[in-house]
Order: structure tokens, then sequence, then C-alpha cells
């Protein structure tokens, strides 16, 4: 299934969904993210964090595809923003799923508390003048901590990576984002079982398309030019979420999920000004 690509700040470019790979792991893991690249998932979302970062490289090997077909993201922790740290840890990353180098890396928080994201993303700027990364991003990162980065490197981020669903839309994030050249990826794109799924103007908009709930809201985000990187174990799941690009919802439809947002529509609360990252 062919997927749509954008072109970011940078000249490099980007599939319009990839597959997000949070919570899975090992064994299983491998064989999880072999059928989504069987399916035709090029765009592989992982982190340090998620502590997978083995499972999805040896799926990308054992699928027999050359490096170049494939899109993969990682992301920084906190721990490890500090020059040095930061240095070492992309480099580790690297050497844990066997690459050259990354397609896209990331700031996985900002932690302003810590305050170190500057020093952060100097490293991945001259890791990238290395070769180890092509594109450099951020997640999670609000306005202030786009300017600061950009003030003070004079780079700015190709992609920022937040939360954003039916009940957390992100409207003025994702303009911030676009005024400043940023593409915007969502993660958790679905709700994480919320239930927005089953809110009535998505039920109603699935009936209307012929689509299930999940392929609505994954469209509209594309639509609003996010890229959505959803988790699915199951085949039916992983292969629905790629089909996506046969149908277009309405401005005004667009409008209506974006009115399903709500003031405190975060998952679990993690509001990046005072979010601590967990380790």
């Amino acid at each position: 299934m062919q997927v749509p690509e954008l072109t970011l700040n940078d000249g490099y470019q980007m599939p319009a969904v990839g597959l997000g790979t949070y919570q899975v792991r090992g064994g299983q893991g491998v064989n999880q993210i072999l059928a989504a690249i069987r399916d035709g998932y090029r765009s592989l979302d992982t982190a340090t964090n998620y502590d997978n970062e083995g499972a999805v490289g040896e799926a990308i090997r054992r699928s027999g595809l050359p490096r170049s077909a494939f899109f993969v993201t990682s992301k920084l922790p906190g721990k490890y923003h500090q020059y040095a740290d930061a240095t070492m840890a992309i480099q580790e990353s690297l050497y844990r799923m066997g690459l050259d180098y990354f397609d896209l890396f990331l700031i996985h928080w900002p932690l302003p508390k810590r305050d170190h994201y500057v020093e952060a993303w100097q490293a991945m700027i001259d890791a990238r003048t290395r070769g180890l990364i092509r594109s450099i991003g951020v997640s999670n990162f609000e306005p202030e901590h786009l300017d600061r980065l950009m003030n003070e490197t004079g780079v700015t981020p190709a992609v920022n990576q937040i939360e954003v669903h039916p009940y957390w839309a992100q409207e003025a994030m994702r303009q911030a984002d676009l005024k400043r050249g940023i593409v915007t990826e969502a993660w958790s794109p679905l709700g994480r079982g919320s239930a927005a799924l089953q809110e009535p103007v998505i039920q109603d908009l699935a009936g209307k398309y012929q689509k299930n709930v999940g392929q609505i809201v994954l469209r509209w985000h594309t639509q609003r030019g996010i890229v959505p990187i959803p988790k699915a174990r199951h085949l039916q799941h992983q292969r629905a979420n790629l089909d996506i690009f046969d149908f277009s919802l309405t401005k005004d439809e667009i409008e209506a999920v974006n009115g399903l947002s709500k003031p405190d529509g975060r998952i679990d609360g993690q509001d990046p000004n005072v979010y601590e990252e967990f380790d």
C-alpha cells in the first residue's frame, strides 16, 4: 500500500503515517513489527525509553528490505540531555538497532525544570553533521521551547511530535508548528482507549464514508497536515490504519471533530512545561 510523503524543512521526506511501537517488545514485538512492514509500513517510531530499539532493528533486518526503504525515528531520554551524554546516547541507540543512521531523532521531552534541552539539541545538530542522523526534531515542545532552540542555535526542528487526538486537538500548537515550518506528528493519535472513538460525530462519519472510526480519526489528522503514528498489534488494525487516503473529510467535518477537544483532554495530564520524564 502506497503511503504519501511530506517534505520536511530540511528537504528529506517522511511518510504521512507511521507505526508507533510503544509497549511492543521482545520476540512477539519483532513479529508484530515485521507484519506491519509486510503490510506496507515504512515509518517506524521507537525511543530509548520504550526499551524496544533492538526489536525494531531486528524486524528491519528480518524484513529483507534495504535500509533505504525505511524511515526510522528514535528519541533521546531526559537523563541524557547533557551534551556528552546525548552524544553517546545517540551512538548507543544506533548500536542497539544495528543501524548506521537515524532518519529522524527527537528530544523526547523538553524538561524545562532541568534546562538542558538546548545542549541536547546542539549534540543532535553535531551528530547530524557527522552523518548519524538525517533529520532532527523534538517531542512535546511548546512554542517557547521551540523558539529558544531556534534563537540559540539557528536550527529549526524538522518535526515536533506531540499528543494529538480528538479530545486534545492541539489546533493552536499545530498552527505554531506550521508558522515555524515544523511538521507536527501525533502520538496516541486515536486517544489510547479514550471514549473519543465512540463520539456520535465520529460514528456518523464512519457510516458516511464506510470506514471504521479509527480511519476517520487518522484521516482527520492527515488532512490537518499532521503525521499520526498509531500503534496496532493486530494485522487487521495495521492494514486499516494505512487505508485512509481514498476519501476526504470536508472542512466542516474536520471542524466538527476539532470541536470534541476538551480543556483537560490530555490522556495522562502530561504538561510539557512541568512534566518530569520517567527515567
